[in-house]
């Protein structure tokens, strides 16, 4: 009965050190560099290195597009407004002659067409 018991106990031993055998090689190709997941690990590290620096650059340049927009909104209103002063001072002119005959002269010359018939 020893005999079986010691038999049975080599067997298991043999089983489980094939077992870490087979154990330890998944696990090598599993975090193998260049074809497992530490390829895939080593890869989305540097794609997120990109992406931060590209991020980096997107908040500069909206930054600076921020301020230039601010600046150019400011620029506009104190337009508007001078333009609004320009428009109410405009009321207080008196209004233009309704007749034709006192009418200052054009600026520029007057083109005028002719019947063909009166020549």
């Amino acid at each position: 009965m020893e005999l079986v018991a010691d038999i049975l106990l080599v067997a298991g031993a043999l089983g489980a050190g094939l077992y870490c055998f087979v154990l330890s090689r998944r696990l090598t190709r599993f975090t193998d560099l260049e074809n497992g997941v530490g390829a895939a690990v080593a890869v989305l590290s540097a794609q997120v290195t990109d992406l931060q620096s590209v991020l980096e650059t997107a908040r500069t340049t909206a930054s600076h597009s921020t301020d230039s927009l601010q600046d150019l909104t400011t620029r506009a209103e104190d337009a508007a407004k001078r333009l609004e002063l320009m428009v109410a001072s405009m009321h207080d002119l008196p209004p233009a002659p309704s007749n034709p005959a006192s009418a200052p002269p054009p600026s520029e010359p007057v083109f005028a067409r002719h019947a063909r018939g009166a020549e």
